[in-house]
């Protein structure tokens, strides 16, 4: 974290919900003093009410640390405009259908940006009946490997979780047009649109 909340966020989010300075302080008990004390900058919020002013802003602890308004712009769920998040320390994934503020082990999680493999990264794809075999030939150590596929289209989105150690394959019904994703956890994310 680059910066403790400053008063400015908190006098444009305390007006954004219509309140004076006197409904904060009542609903957060403390003095209307204080909440001008914090908005000022002659002083800052105690840690214990942080997320209670947070609550009471209506925006996540980490929005109002940050002063920044998460704010989803993708309205009609378009799974194709999905958002992948792996947390580098234990690995969890997370899927967004659009901008989200995750955060897991304590960090913040920016989304992965996707890119084209290069050649230790290629993913095989064969058509078996109705549904996509895919397969790698990448180290699958417990120290290097593809952490999952994932297979998006306009309306669903799947995934197989990978383990080190294991084959790297999975299996999707084809659903036609829409992209895979894999993630190597040295590399990052990869996808390929079929």
């Amino acid at each position: 974290m680059k910066h403790y909340i400053t008063g400015t966020t908190i006098k444009t989010l305390r007006e954004k919900q219509h309140m004076t300075q006197s409904q904060l302080a009542t609903k957060l008990c403390v003095s209307d003093k204080t909440i001008s004390k914090w908005e000022t900058g002659r002083g800052l919020p105690d840690i214990s009410l942080i997320e209670p002013l947070a609550s009471v802003l209506q925006v996540s602890v980490p929005e109002l640390l940050s002063g920044e308004l998460i704010i989803n712009k993708n309205r009609s769920a378009n799974i194709l405009k999905s958002n992948l998040y792996v947390c580098p320390i234990c690995g969890n994934i997370f899927h967004s259908t659009g901008i989200a503020l995750i955060s897991c082990c304590g960090i913040t999680l920016p989304p992965l940006e996707a890119e084209i493999a290069d050649n230790e990264h290629q993913l095989n794809c064969e058509i078996i009946e109705n549904e996509y075999f895919l397969s790698a030939k990448h180290d699958m150590t417990k120290t290097h490997y593809i952490s999952f596929i994932a297979y998006c289209t306009d309306n669903h989105f799947e995934i197989v979780k990978l383990y080190p150690e294991g084959n790297i394959e999975a299996r999707f019904l084809s659903r036609g047009q829409g992209i895979f994703f894999w993630y190597c956890n040295h590399h990052g994310l990869f996808c390929k649109k079929i």
